[in-house]
């Protein structure tokens, strides 16, 4: 097996293109198999399917909302199952509830379990995506990550790890992959430019074009059991070279 097997990239990276058509073709091009759909495309499964399959692409995964999980879970089975997918993940609460207290988090973490479960029944993972918000103390030490997980004890709510977002919450990633090893089952591959350059790209850079040594994060990502590992970059200058540059960087990596 190589390294494409389980390399993907998440459509968000691409946004600012806009048309769905281009973005594909920009990503086959590239070189990706698979790709990490947004929230958005769930609720165009049977055309977004038909569009991936025109370029021998196939969705890995999916990025889906906390508004959609409540209110229309059964629609988000039906596409899932449409687009071939068994993990989703939910990318972020709303800016407003970021900077909500310990309780606030515990009961995030407790729904999420109970959805988790819910969703196992028909065949899906559910995971939980991070960013560096959850990185901040909540309760003594204890961060809202560290609560969320805690409160979906014995659930199967698994976790998509956004690596770069860790480092800039000022952690160990690789300390925090080894703890929560059981419930990865994803990776974010994303990297940071060094201090003072990609001001304007908010201080992402290509993934093997920054600071982070992500041959040594791959294989501890993977050694944790994430199956897929999705290239991001929140906000690129130029989408389809973030795509193309991240891409040919990381197939050289041993799997």
């Amino acid at each position: 097996m190589s390294v494409t097997d389980f390399l993907s990239i998440q459509l968000y990276t691409l946004r600012s293109m806009e048309d769905l058509d281009r973005i594909l073709d920009k990503v086959a091009q590239a070189g990706y198999r698979y790709v990490e759909t947004v929230g958005s495309h769930l609720d165009d499964a049977a055309n977004v399917r038909s569009k991936l399959e025109t370029r021998g692409l196939q969705a890995s995964s999916s990025h889906v909302s906390m508004a959609a999980l409540r209110e229309k879970p059964d629609a988000v089975v039906e596409a899932c199952r449409n687009l071939g997918i068994t993990d989703l993940y939910m990318p972020a609460v709303p800016p407003e509830q970021r900077d909500v207290d310990a309780d606030g988090w515990r009961s995030l973490g407790q729904e999420l379990g109970q959805i988790a479960d819910r969703f196992q029944r028909d065949g899906i993972r559910l995971g939980y995506h991070n960013h560096h918000w959850e990185l901040k103390p909540k309760d003594g030490s204890k961060t809202a990550l560290e609560l969320i997980f805690e409160e979906a004890e014995g659930s199967p709510l698994a976790w998509q790890v956004d690596v770069a977002w860790l480092v800039r919450g000022d952690v160990d990633p690789k300390d925090w992959i080894q703890r929560y090893r059981n419930r990865i089952t994803a990776a974010h591959v994303k990297d940071i430019a060094p201090a003072g350059q990609n001001e304007e790209q908010d201080g992402w850079a290509d993934v093997g074009s920054g600071v982070l040594d992500w041959r040594s994060l791959w294989r501890s990502c993977r050694e944790a059991g994430a199956k897929w590992m999705v290239v991001e970059h929140d906000k690129p200058a130029d989408p389809a070279r973030t795509a193309r540059t991240s891409f040919d960087f990381l197939r050289t990596i041993e799997e």
